[in-house]
């Protein structure tokens, strides 16, 4: 006899600033996966998972959607963030003709991590995907202007090449919602290597007015020059090596 598929259920945390984490809780058959992986956890003196945002599982390049070609995903993090010194809960997704699963469970932080496999109908799956998607009451103006100047920035490979940059992200924070944070890494490519790379943050004001026109406002002023000229140095790796040295 065939078994029943588990079924999903995308819950998004968005807690008061100051009282918690913005973040999606996957409830796998009416069991909230993250707080049952914290429970087991913390018995054995590790970590609480914190789902990851919004802005990542729903967001720019739809990374819980399934295809036949699998994908991993990160589900959650803990502590600081940080997988060198933290937990972090991977999964790999898969469309299985009428089935998607999530198997390949991976933790870097703890070696033999494994879960059990789930299947979900694809269909119930995508749509419960779909609707999460649609879900925008999370959102506050500056995570709007965010989302947008970063789609927007990323279409712009040409203003990214001339300065030998790349873009890292676009951070908007709810406990500080009249900013935005813009970081870029120069060269490109270079995070995880042993060569020496730079990373640049700009902070820019957001204000009340529409998000999509302050988004267009912000893209053209930053892609007017270089924007290396007016960031400020942040991070990176022997930064002083390509020219950026600490004050």
């Amino acid at each position: 006899m065939a078994m029943e598929p588990d079924t999903l259920s995308l819950s998004i945390l968005c807690p008061p600033p100051g009282e918690g984490y913005l973040e999606i809780r996957p409830i796998v058959s009416g069991r909230d996966l993250l707080a049952d992986l914290s429970l087991r956890s913390t018995k054995s003196g590790g970590p609480r998972f914190v789902g990851s945002g919004p802005r990542y599982l729903l967001g720019r390049g739809r990374p819980l959607h399934a295809t036949a070609t699998p994908h991993e995903v990160r589900l959650a993090r803990s502590g600081c963030g940080l997988e060198q010194c933290c937990s972090a809960l991977y999964v790999t997704v898969t469309r299985d003709e009428d089935h998607v699963v999530w198997a390949g469970w991976r933790d870097p932080a703890e070696r033999g991590f494994d879960l059990p496999e789930f299947r979900f109908a694809a269909d119930r799956y995508e749509a419960e995907v779909l609707r999460a998607e649609e879900d925008r009451s999370w959102e506050w103006p500056a995570a709007v202007v965010a989302t947008l100047l970063e789609a927007g920035l990323r279409r712009r490979e040409d203003w990214l090449a001339r300065w030998d940059c790349e873009l890292e992200a676009v951070w908007a924070s709810r406990g500080e919602p009249d900013r935005i944070d813009v970081v870029l890494r120069h060269p490109p490519g270079r995070e995880e290597t042993d060569l020496p790379w730079a990373q640049f943050l700009m902070t820019l004001p957001i204000s009340a007015d529409d998000p999509p026109d302050q988004a267009r406002h912000l893209e053209a002023q930053l892609t007017a020059g270089d924007p290396r000229a007016t960031a400020e140095l942040c991070g990176g790796y022997n930064p002083g090596h390509v020219g950026y040295p600490r004050p």
